[in-house]
């Protein structure tokens, strides 16, 4: 079916959509959204299930480790964003470009599109996730059959879905989870039983303990922006419209003013939602530490939502439950949908560039665009169905996140010397921390495959 020719293409890349961008922070905040749909995806099966996990096994000694998980990947996502708004070009069409060809696509893009598949199981435990806690407050409807329920529902609102729609819906979700979740948090602090100072910087002392170093791994790379969130980054900011607003480089000092000022509201858009994910982050990350650790409840298997309610009954009561299960549906949906919307995009595009329709015929691309959000949520609904451990499933996706990281992170340095137009090159500055932040992300993914996974063993 064609698309209504009222529909506007954001993968055209010309010059007939160019705006002017804003100058101050009130203009550009009006044109964010990138960043918060991307939040919607991050603060999910990281924030709620993996990062409150980690602070039940091992209490609040890895605080550190969240807070730097949150912050030191937006050099890389901020590098990923310029280079697409300067060359209208999306993360698999630049990763194409890394050397290494391996039935006519480069390596990268296959070690990148195995990660993606498994990101299925991650969000089939967010299926679980918010099926259980349907349940806790429908006990008459099943599990499963809420997970049935979830699928009709979002499979409805994604096939139709513009990108307006899922910015609208993702910002909705992402509100609400943000306030319950710092204000239950921020009750934590009178509960001298769940929380000290001390306790606190001890979290912040950079002590690596043995016990739960599996599950610092994958709140490492599912916590912040992770690997597949770096890449699918770039599709919001083009279907927003920041490359198109910009218009194809043509070496006019106009073009340059443009770009560069596009690029400075994505920059204001990554901050935003590194706040918001960061305060979200570090919240569950407490609440697991203080409440669930003291407990000594693990949130894992059938009794995950039930584990994790006690964050909130612990310190607020009855009434705690039902803002849980308010908070927990709207955490955990958001990831569902937020994420399958982006990976849907992503393996469309991919399917364009090895060459099964033009990158021009938005028709096809939007067609290819539903096949796959069908996959990305009929695949994971079946893995849940087959595993039914939604914690695990989680952590396993972190893993393999985590190991990708490296990989992105060497393509973003690669593509910053090597096609960046060097017009909207970053200052020395932000070079350095992109070098800084690739060697340490590169260092501890080595490190941690060589001693942890059994095949170096």
């Amino acid at each position: 079916m064609a698309e209504p020719s009222s529909v506007v293409n954001p993968y055209a890349y010309d010059n007939s959509a160019i705006e002017t961008p804003p100058t101050t922070l009130r203009g550009a905040l009006r044109r964010v959204g990138p960043g918060l749909v991307l939040t919607a995806s991050i603060v999910g099966s990281g924030e709620l299930i993996a990062t409150t996990k980690l602070g039940a096994e091992v209490g609040y000694v890895l605080l550190w480790a969240v807070i730097v998980a949150c912050l030191i990947k937006v050099v890389i996502q901020g590098e990923i964003g310029r280079y697409t708004i300067a060359t209208g070009e999306t993360a698999l069409q630049f990763m194409n470009h890394m050397p290494g060809r391996i039935f006519g696509l480069s390596w990268v893009i296959w070690l990148w599109a195995l990660v993606g598949i498994l990101v299925m199981f991650a969000v089939g435990g967010m299926y679980g996730g918010v099926a259980q806690t349907l349940h806790m407050m429908v006990p008459a409807v099943s599990v499963d059959v809420w997970v049935g329920v979830l699928l009709i529902v979002t499979l409805a609102v994604l096939l139709t879905g513009s990108y307006g729609q899922i910015e609208f819906v993702a910002t909705f979700l992402v509100v609400i989870f943000t306030i319950l979740t710092v204000v239950t948090a921020g009750v934590l602090v009178f509960h001298p039983e769940y929380f000290t100072w001390g306790s606190v910087a001890k979290g912040l002392s950079f002590d690596v303990p043995d016990k739960g170093f599996f599950t610092a791994v994958a709140v490492f790379g599912i916590t912040g922006v992770g690997a597949i969130e770096l890449t699918q980054y770039p599709y919001w900011c083009v279907e927003k419209g920041y490359a198109r607003f910009a218009g194809v480089r043509d070496g006019s000092a106009a073009w340059n003013a443009r770009a560069k000022g596009w690029i400075r509201v994505m920059h204001v858009d990554i901050l935003l939602a590194m706040v918001i994910y960061t305060f979200a982050t570090v919240a569950f990350y407490l609440l697991g530490a203080g409440v669930l650790n003291t407990l000594g409840l693990v949130p894992e298997s059938s009794k995950m939502i039930e584990n994790l309610s006690k964050m909130y009954t612990e310190l607020l009561g009855a009434t705690g439950l039902y803002l849980f299960i308010f908070g927990a549906i709207a955490v955990l949906y958001s990831t569902i949908f937020a994420a399958t919307a982006g990976l849907s995009r992503q393996f469309a595009d991919l399917v364009g560039i090895a060459g099964a329709y033009r990158f021009d015929d938005y028709t096809q691309r939007r067609k290819w665009q539903r096949i796959m959000v069908v996959v990305f949520n009929a695949v994971p609904v079946l893995l849940y169905y087959a595993v039914k451990l939604p914690a695990l499933m989680v952590t396993i996706t972190g893993v393999s996140i985590a190991l990708l990281l490296p990989i992105i992170a060497i393509c973003t340095l690669y593509l910053r010397y090597k096609k960046l137009p060097q017009e909207v090159a970053p200052p020395q500055w932000v070079s350095v921390l992109l070098w800084i932040t690739t060697i340490v992300i590169t260092v501890g993914m080595t490190w941690y495959a060589l001693k942890q996974l059994p095949m170096f063993k």
